[in-house]
C-alpha cells in the first residue's frame, strides 16, 4: 500500500508492517555534540589556546565578539561546508576561521589543535547514568555524528566509551547526516531493527532525517545546556531488549 501524500523515504515498510501495531524501541542511536557531549564554554577554551600559545588573552569578550563577525563572512562561512567529512577538511575550516580574528591569526593550529583536544569535550551532567541505565536494560547504543575528528578520545577520557557499541562518524563514512546510509551503517552494526530504533540528538534536519531510514526521532531542545540536557525523558520510551 501507499499512501498519496507518502514522505519520500530510503525505508518502504511492508504492508504487513503498516498494518501491525508499532513494535517497541530496542535500540538508542544519538548524537555527539551538544547531545551527550558539549565542548567547553568559549572563554574557557580561549585561556587554554592563550596558555598552549604563550601570547596574552586580554580581553576575551572582545575575541568572542571578533569570533561571531568573521563566521558570518561569506567566505568563512562557505569554507565550513563539508567540514566534517575528514580530518583536513575540519582543519581547512577552522584555518579559514581563526585567521580573520586578530587575536589568533598566527596561531589557528594551536586553537584547532585545542577545538579537537581530548579535555575539551565533557559530557552532561546527565550522560552517564543515561548510558548506564541503556546498558542496565539490554539496550544497544550507537553514535552517529557529523565530525571532523574521532570522538572516541573523549568518551575514554570521560570513562564511557565501553557505554557505547559502535561510533559511525562523519569523517569515517565520507557522508554527513541526514543521509540515511549513516542511521543504517549504525543499525546494521548493532545488529538492531531500525524500526525499533531511536535516533536522539539536537537537530531536527540532520537527526530528524532518521526518519527516513525507518527510525523514530526524539529531538531535544535547541537551547544551549551545561548540566543535564533532559536525556532521562528518552528513558521512558525504551522497552528492555528481548
Amino acid at each position: 500500500m501507499r499512501a498519496l501524500f507518502d514522505l519520500p523515504a530510503a525505508y518502504r515498510p511492508s504492508d504487513d508492517d503498516r498494518a501491525a501495531p508499532v513494535p517497541p524501541v530496542e535500540a538508542v542511536l544519538c548524537d555527539f555534540s551538544n547531545t551527550l557531549f558539549r565542548m567547553i564554554g568559549t572563554e574557557e577554551w580561549l585561556r587554554r589556546v592563550a596558555a598552549d600559545t604563550g601570547r596574552e588573552l586580554g580581553d576575551p569578550g572582545a575575541v568572542l565578539a571578533a569570533l561571531d563577525v568573521a563566521a558570518a563572512e561569506p567566505e568563512v562561512a562557505a569554507a565550513q561546508v563539508g567540514r566534517d567529512l575528514d580530518a583536513d577538511a575540519h582543519r581547512r575550516a577552522m584555518r579559514a576561521w581563526f585567521s580573520r580574528v586578530p587575536y589568533l591569526a598566527g596561531i589557528e593550529d594551536a586553537a584547532q589543535a585545542r577545538v579537537v583536544a581530548e579535555d575539551s569535550w565533557v559530557p552532561y551532567g546527565d550522560t552517564g547514568s543515561f548510558l548506564a541505565a541503556l546498558a542496565e536494560r539490554g539496550v544497544p547504543v550507537g553514535v552517529v555524528s557529523d565530525i571532523g575528528w574521532d570522538i572516541r578520545s573523549h568518551a575514554r577520557t570521560a570513562g564511557l566509551d565501553g557505554l557505547v557499541g559502535t561510533w559511525v562518524l562523519s569523517c569515517e563514512e565520507g557522508t554527513e547526516k541526514p543521509d540515511p546510509a549513516l542511521f543504517r551503517t549504525a543499525c546494521e552494526r548493532l545488529g538492531a531493527d531500525p524500526r525499533r530504533t531511536l535516533m536522539v540528538g539536537d537537530n531536527p534536519v540532520r537527526d530528524g532525517g532518521a526518519v527516513t531510514a525507518g527510525l523514530r526521532a526524539f529531538v531535544l531542545a535547541g537551547e544551549q545546556r551545561e548540566r543535564e540536557r533532559g536525556l532521562r525523558d528518552v528513558l521512558a520510551l525504551v522497552s528492555p531488549r528481548g
